[in-house]
């Protein structure tokens, strides 16, 4: 599905001041053999999702239904193309858990969306201050519609709920009891807790570093590259994750 959207946007990429460098849009990639590629890898990953559990098949291919809307339709109207990446994203959501046969939490789902949804508009809050600064003709036709402070105001609303339903999810997560070794260095009132409650700083400071990229470095037009570029960000993230695989596996007995 990647492979097919930069083939739709290859025009307006070799265009971009970043997004030219993009193998399609370069040329470096002939575009009968990102088609060809892009069809096999679906109908290949159709095949195995069928294996796996029809179930997953549906999902699969409701996701790339939602994909091709995006990348021919939805990409160009405004509130709809967040919303296609958002809803996207809950899709990899439930086809992970039907995978690994474990129930989904709804506060988990929903705090993927706002999540989703804080990244797809501070994506385009990016791209709209790039391309003002830049005055660059080539833009999403989404972006000549999108008023600036609709932008800023969806961009605190989306963080806002991703902090409150992330938050909402560690509170309604089963009690960690810890190992006994460990137990016994902790408060009674301790004993049973909320420990995922812990990781909500880390969360909270990830989110707060986003926004300020967003805003004073106008760097969240490619959220990966940020992710990757940015260490007091990454750090944040990579200390989220060690902090739950440790409560989770080497906390409990």
């Amino acid at each position: 599905m990647y492979l097919i959207n930069d083939l739709v946007d290859r025009e307006q990429d070799m265009l971009h001041l970043f997004k030219k460098r993009r193998p399609i849009a370069a040329g470096k990639v002939p575009t009968v053999y990102a088609l060809s590629l892009a069809l096999i890898l679906s109908g290949l990953a159709l095949v195995f999702s069928f294996q796996l559990s029809g179930y997953l098949f549906f999902i699969l291919a409701a996701y790339i239904v939602v994909q091709l809307l995006y990348s021919f339709w939805f990409k160009n109207i405004i509130i709809l193309d967040t919303l296609a990446i958002a809803f996207s994203f809950m899709l990899r959501v439930f086809a992970g858990s039907l995978v690994v046969l474990v129930p989904l939490s709804s506060w988990l789902i929903l705090t993927t969306m706002m999540l989703a949804l804080l990244l797809a508009v501070g994506k385009r809050r990016s791209e709209l201050t790039i391309l003002s600064a830049n005055q660059s003709p080539i833009r999403r036709k989404t972006l000549l519609v999108y008023p600036k402070p609709l932008l800023d105001g969806l961009v605190f609303m989306m963080a806002t709920a991703t902090l409150i339903t992330y938050s909402l999810f560690t509170f309604n997560s089963p009690e960690i009891t810890g190992r006994q070794f460990l137990a016994i260095y902790l408060p009674k009132t301790l004993s049973s807790p909320k420990l995922l409650m812990a990781t909500i700083p880390l969360v909270v400071y990830g989110v707060f570093r986003y926004l300020y990229l967003i805003f004073e470095k106008s760097e969240g037009e490619s959220p990966e590259k940020v992710l990757l570029s940015d260490a007091p960000l990454f750090s944040s993230v990579a200390g989220w994750l060690a902090a739950v695989f440790f409560l989770l596996y080497c906390f409990t007995p």
